[in-house]
């Protein structure tokens, strides 16, 4: 079966989880999926995957997982102890085949947000890999070749030797085995360079550090749980500062936009922050416009990071790395490039959450299409609010 083990997910997963644990254990959400990919035939393979998600539902965490979550420094004792009675469970599942669109399938997690946040990565984990070992080969040496020409890459070219990157590409994968596979092949080569993976599971396996923080649900859910929607994001950061007391200090910019971003990023998320996430728009710009946000609030730009995490490969990491050299501290979480880079055109597949307590909530991309409502009025109110116009393409 695909997924083994309930570490083989993204680090923020736990990390968001904890935290809803501590402060909105009784949320209700709403998550569903889509596949943006164009003609794909998911629903031949639906028995395929309802049994990886019945497996995926009768696993639960070991002894040995646990006690190396209670090592994380930032892992509190009672959310360990949670984990120990922790599963996932099958009713919070609605998966069928669409009757609208021939081929396509319907996928919605309804529930307790405590309960359900955990399925996402391996769901989409799970799709991946059973339409590639459909559709393709398991031959991983076009693969290994090209991950062989982007380490050397990165590793060779002189200037690049503070170059760091991590592999934040578990949803996105091919498969379980070429992730095993690549990231000691991604560790032996790039050395220091390589400073770890979104993944707990292989980070625990191979002495990797696991890396994440909040993903993009954290702040949206906050547009139903907050005082009032104007001040869904300060709340959503206030709340995380007051779960990790400054552990885990990087900002996700981009859930309503950089505008808005940064009008609530104050001075006071400023320095009270480590830095900030870029997940969707230009990166050059965003990073020029966080840099002289962090002057204009009087905190030092070398001081902070600036994450890139929105569809890089190799190239774009390294002229980032050049542009921003020296002005701040800057890493890169690379996804799709290394885990899913062996010939067949990845699949362009997510799960969003789309209600909160009954609430419309909903993300405003920076980028054309990756928004994502199942509310074009709430949506609408959403803009207004936030003073973020339509992009073109939407």
């Amino acid at each position: 079966m695909i997924i083994q083990s309930l570490l083989d997910t993204d680090l923020y997963k736990f990390t968001m989880m904890q935290a809803v644990l501590h402060q909105y254990p009784g949320a209700i959400v709403q998550y569903r999926f889509k596949c943006r990919t164009q003609g794909i035939d998911l629903a031949r393979y639906l028995d395929e995957i309802n049994a990886e998600i019945d497996h995926l539902c009768s696993l639960r965490f070991s002894r040995e997982e646990l006690e190396y979550m209670r090592r994380l420094r930032f892992v509190k004792p009672d959310f360990v102890d949670f984990l120990g009675l922790f599963h996932l469970d099958r009713k919070y599942i609605e998966l069928r085949a669409s009757q609208a669109v021939p081929g396509e399938i319907e996928l919605d997690i309804t529930g307790p947000w405590l309960h359900t946040i955990m399925f996402e990565v391996p769901l989409l984990a799970i799709i991946n890999e059973v339409w590639f070992r459909n559709t393709a080969s398991t031959d991983f040496s076009e693969g290994e070749r090209r991950l062989q020409a982007k380490t050397a890459l990165l590793r060779d070219t002189p200037g690049f030797e503070e170059c760091r990157i991590a592999d934040y590409g578990t949803r996105r994968r091919y498969s379980r085995q070429w992730h095993g596979t690549m990231l000691p092949m991604l560790r032996d080569a790039l050395g220091p360079q390589f400073v770890g993976t979104s993944n707990v599971y292989f980070a625990r396996m191979y002495g990797m550090t696991p890396h994440g923080t909040m993903a993009h649900e954290y702040l949206q859910a906050f547009q139903a749980l907050g005082p009032r929607l104007l001040d869904s994001q300060v709340a959503a950061l206030e709340s995380w500062a007051r779960e990790y007391r400054g552990d885990l200090g990087i900002a996700l910019a981009d859930v309503v936009g950089l505008d808005a971003f940064l009008r609530d990023f104050d001075a006071y998320f400023c320095k009270l922050f480590d830095g900030v996430r870029h997940d969707s728009g230009d990166p050059f710009s965003w990073g020029d416009r966080m840099l002289a946000h962090f002057k204009a609030n009087r905190t030092d730009p070398t001081s902070k990071i600036l994450v890139f995490s929105d569809g890089l490969n190799i190239e774009k990491v390294m002229q980032l790395f050049d542009y921003f050299r020296g002005r701040c501290q800057v890493a890169f979480g690379v996804g799709t490039h290394l885990t899913n880079d062996l010939g067949p055109t990845p699949l362009n597949i997510v799960i969003k959450m789309v209600r909160c307590n009954g609430q419309p909530v909903a993300k405003l991309s920076d980028s054309p299409g990756k928004s994502m409502c199942d509310d074009p009025g709430y949506l609408a109110y959403l803009r207004q609010v936030f003073q973020v116009p339509v992009p073109e393409g939407e």
